[in-house]
């Protein structure tokens, strides 16, 4: 609608208006030889398509009032055309736009589902952007989702906690779900809804004390963040340890240097099962360090030495930058997706 109502549409129809009553009251004020103030009227009662009293005494008049007449029918068809094509502009380019952003969210697969656009929300819809990694926005806010709308995110316009919702945000083909609403409530349905479907999900909820995170922790989430703790460790480290928390900053941002930080699990199909950190030589072959393994138990190896065995099951949690990173995947793929 807004690229039909262009400043030069709408002063063509002013001008076209000024200038036919300009010329109805000059040509009725010379034929007539009445007033200025009548003839203005009878411009605009005539150009207005409204008629008049009584009709012309004079041929010229009469041919002045047949010419306003058609003018006037010209300048409100093309206003009219303005309205309708604008109209019809705004309904067909919003019912487009919606059906393009409905398919796309049907074609993703593999994708991460944001329910709640919020500041914690929108926090990691930018990680996930830094990470090029699809995602959905699941809101029912008018604020949150004129915000996704600006932002260019997809989203669905609906309740995380309602079934047919988060089926349209695909849920069952999604990699992890964010609770990330600022109720606490409402996060809580939301992790029950996802976890009714979906028991292997991972959920991460927001919760704003230790009570709801309990909750939330029962209700299936496999993890709970509380933004107001996390802000309390995180400034509290900054004083005692600040070179140790800076480096973490850097090393744990979408946006930081090229040293990064990726999870790998380790399948029977790939060729390092089975063997130690040294007989694979991660290292050598990759450039990567391998700084952490996360047991099938789920207990954590902190510091594997070079002798820890890699076991189907594990996860490797690495260090190295986008291309060491890589070719480590590269090296734990599956020998049937290499050959």
């Amino acid at each position: 609608m807004r690229d039909s109502f262009t400043p030069r549409r709408v002063a063509y129809a002013v001008v076209a208006l000024v200038v036919v009553f300009a010329a109805g009251t000059i040509g009725f004020r010379n034929t007539l030889h009445e007033g200025w103030l009548q003839s203005f009227y009878r411009t605009v009662v005539t150009t207005s398509l409204a008629g008049l009293d009584t009709v012309p005494r004079t041929n010229g008049a009469r041919v002045i009032s047949i010419v306003l007449v058609l003018a006037g029918l010209t300048i409100f068809a093309y206003v009219a055309t303005i309205l309708v094509e604008g109209i019809a502009g705004g309904m067909f380019s919003g019912a487009l736009a919606e059906r393009r952003r409905r398919r796309k969210i049907e074609r993703l697969s593999e994708h991460y589902i944001i329910c709640g656009y919020g500041r914690v929300g929108r926090r990691a819809a930018l990680e996930f952007q830094h990470a090029g990694v699809d995602f959905v926005v699941l809101d029912f806010n008018p604020d949150a989702i004129e915000r996704a709308r600006e932002d260019g995110v997809l989203f669905i316009e609906g309740s995380g906690s309602d079934d047919a919702d988060l089926q349209a945000a695909g849920l069952e083909r999604a990699r992890g779900l964010i609770a990330s609403s600022d109720s606490d409530a409402d996060n809580l349905y939301i992790t029950l809804s996802a976890r009714a479907v979906r028991p292997d999900l991972p959920i991460v909820a927001r919760a704003s004390d230790e009570d709801a995170a309990r909750k939330l922790r029962l209700a299936g989430a496999d993890r709970v963040v509380q933004p107001y703790s996390t802000a309390g460790k995180e400034m509290a480290n900054l004083v005692l340890r600040p070179q140790v928390a800076a480096f973490l900053d850097i090393v744990t941002s979408g946006g930081g240097p090229e040293l990064l930080f990726e999870e790998i699990r380790v399948t029977k199909e790939c060729g390092p099962a089975g063997q130690s950190i040294r007989a694979v030589r991660v290292r050598d072959e990759t450039g990567a360090m391998i700084v952490a393994l996360r047991k099938g138990d789920g207990t954590f190896d902190a510091t594997p030495t070079a002798d820890a065995v890699l076991e189907a099951g594990d996860v490797v949690i690495a260090a190295g930058t986008p291309e060491e990173l890589r070719l480590l995947e590269e090296l734990f793929a599956p020998r049937e997706a290499l050959a």
